[in-house]
């Protein structure tokens, strides 16, 4: 299926490893020209690199989001290149830690890093996407939001904020031809959940193959209707639907990616 996304640009931030890579991969693959983004100057190069050697339009950027400064250049590099018709908010921190550890500078760290950060780029790139009379804005959730567990307080309630400014940013963009919506993951199989996991798994007696270590591991901290953890290219396949003019007629929406794990309508 064409999701006619050829011609648009898209910056992807956090996009040097993990979900948001594989977000840029399909968009790259799709057509559009994206902008790789990352905190490590080589990671992000590597990828942007490997998305131009598969035949895709793609380069990279690199900068801290946390703080105004590395927000300024950032944006300031990507509009350079030319109009942004495609931002999604995907960097992001986390340290699962229970409740009584994390401090009040966690939580203000965390804040920062997770939701300040979206903030931050949509300031910088909404007023010349305004000037196009389209465009989208997809900020990354989380299932935690809805959800939340007993531990990285911190974490979850930054991800009940992202869920919330991209409801709000979506009534401030009527009639501008720009929508703003939020792609909530659940648990996912990146390679640090991997390594966790096979860590675990003689001590807590999951099995020895990894069918088994991921179905149990699921079955004991996030069960789901699928009785597996999610792929990251699961959570690019949202994303790229929600970028593309299919979906011009959603906006403010939540598009739950998480085998069922959030028990809600």
């Amino acid at each position: 299926m064409d999701l006619k996304l050829k011609g648009k640009r898209a910056l992807i931030t956090g996009s040097s490893a993990g979900l948001g890579e594989a977000i840029a991969r399909l968009l790259a693959a799709e057509g559009a020209q994206v902008t790789v983004h990352g905190r490590n100057e080589a990671r992000s190069k590597s990828v942007a690199e490997s998305i131009m050697e598969t035949g895709g339009l793609a380069d990279y950027i690199t900068g801290d989001l946390s703080t105004d400064e590395g927000a300024d250049k950032v944006a300031q590099a990507v509009l350079a290149g030319g109009q942004v018709d495609i931002l999604v908010n995907n960097v992001g921190t986390y340290q699962p830690q229970p409740w009584l550890n994390a401090t009040v500078q966690n939580w203000n760290d965390t804040y920062n890093n997770n939701v300040l950060s979206y903030v931050r780029m949509i300031h910088r790139l909404l007023p010349q996407m305004k000037t196009l009379g389209w465009g989208r804005i997809i900020q990354i959730g989380s299932s935690v939001a809805i959800q939340p567990m007993t531990m990285q307080p911190d974490y979850s309630a930054s991800a009940a904020a992202r869920h919330n400014l991209s409801v709000s940013l979506a009534r401030e963009l009527k009639g501008t031809g720009i929508t703003s919506n939020t792609v909530s993951p659940g648990a996912m199989l990146v390679d640090t959940t991997r390594n966790m996991l096979l860590q675990m798994a003689q001590h807590n007696q999951w099995g020895s193959s990894w069918a088994e270590i991921e179905k149990n591991a699921v079955a004991q901290f996030t069960p789901n209707d699928t009785e597996r953890l999610g792929r990251p290219e699961e959570i690019a396949g949202a994303v790229a639907y929600l970028a593309s003019p299919y979906a011009n007629y959603i906006s403010g929406a939540v598009i739950r990616v998480d085998g069922g794990l959030v028990l809600s309508l």
